[in-house]
């Protein structure tokens, strides 16, 4: 089965594999940098940063000598901003080593770089037979293979990583690991996945047992927690403050206009004005609730001394958390 099971899958990679442009290239470079960004990011959305990316980049050096505020602003709007710091210190982490690691083992040292990330790049570039093991793999193993060890604990991971590399076909692993990814995006969907249609669906056990929807098992672990933030944009004299947030805490290295997160509203000079209640914003582990409320003055409130003033118009120019996004029109 194991044979068959590689066969089959690289066939319909053949015939159905998608044609991505960092799928062109064995610059590692090029394929890290969209291997970071599709971790948490859609192929259709992240295909247009990695190309903005690239432009702006063209080398791990060009992305090295970069500014983390560069960095940021151009990565705004995919979230999960830690990627983009890791990228940048792993960048320099690299031109610092003089080479671009080669293997896996390798490339795992540098900042950022997981399991899957450094097989996948490993794999694709430079051809080393390891296999990438992401959430695509976990769903297509288990249903065919009818495995029920949860995906997101230490041993399910140890089961998911041995039984991935012992599939691999020795000297295709870049297809391979390709075809996975293609195979559990397009067609071993996490819901409604293609089974009348799949060139697998006479071993797979799931489908044979009725479970397809059942598999793969993920234990429930994070709980989401609810948050409450107010923000202040002021204006004043065609300016406003702003802030960068420190570290330890969501938005890391993003600037913000003024927060108010424990505490009474203070009283300020001039027209405060509610331009949105409770807006909702999900991150992974955090459910947030956002009022956003406009001062208009004439003179500078007191305000913390790690804010600055910039132009109004220079805010874009500053990378900002995507729920600000949101409300850019209200402020006319």
């Amino acid at each position: 089965m194991n044979s068959d099971f590689s066969s089959i899958l690289l066939k319909w990679y053949g015939q159905n594999g998608r044609d991505l442009p960092w799928r062109h290239t064995r610059d590692p470079y090029a394929i890290w940098l969209s291997e970071v960004i599709l971790q948490q990011t859609r192929i259709a959305q992240g295909t247009g940063y990695w190309l903005r990316l690239i432009g702006r980049f063209p080398s791990v050096e060009a992305l090295a000598k970069a500014s983390e505020d560069e960095v940021l602003l151009l990565w705004q709007g995919l979230g999960y901003y830690s990627r983009a710091r890791n990228l940048h210190a792993a960048a320099r982490q690299i031109v610092a080593l003089g080479r671009f690691p080669d293997t896996a083992a390798g490339l795992k040292q540098l900042k950022g770089v997981g399991d899957y990330t450094a097989a996948a790049v490993a794999s694709l570039a430079f051809g080393e037979d390891v296999a990438a093991v992401d959430g695509n793999v976990f769903r297509v193993l288990a249903r065919v293979y009818g495995i029920e060890e949860p995906i997101n604990t230490p041993r399910g991971k140890k089961v998911f990583a041995a039984m991935a590399q012992e599939l691999l076909p020795r000297g295709h692993a870049a297809a391979y690991n390709q075809a996975m990814m293609d195979f559990g995006a397009l067609q071993c969907t996490p819901k409604s996945p293609r089974c009348p249609a799949c060139p697998l669906q006479e071993v797979c056990v799931a489908r044979r047992e009725g479970r397809v929807e059942a598999l793969p098992v993920k234990l429930n672990k994070t709980k989401v927690q609810e948050r409450r933030l107010t923000y202040i944009y002021i204006r004043c004299g065609g300016c406003t403050a702003i802030h960068r947030r420190s570290p330890g805490d969501i938005w890391q290295g993003l600037w913000e206009p003024l927060l108010l997160e424990k505490g009474s509203m203070p009283q300020w000079r001039g027209r405060l004005t509610l331009l949105a209640k409770a807006v909702r914003h999900q991150l992974t582990h955090r459910t947030l609730f956002v009022d956003f409320y406009l001062l208009e003055t004439e003179e500078r409130p007191p305000i913390p001394k790690d804010y600055i003033w910039i132009r109004e118009e220079d805010f874009d120019h500053y990378a900002h958390p995507q729920i600000f996004e949101k409300i850019k029109n209200k402020l006319v």
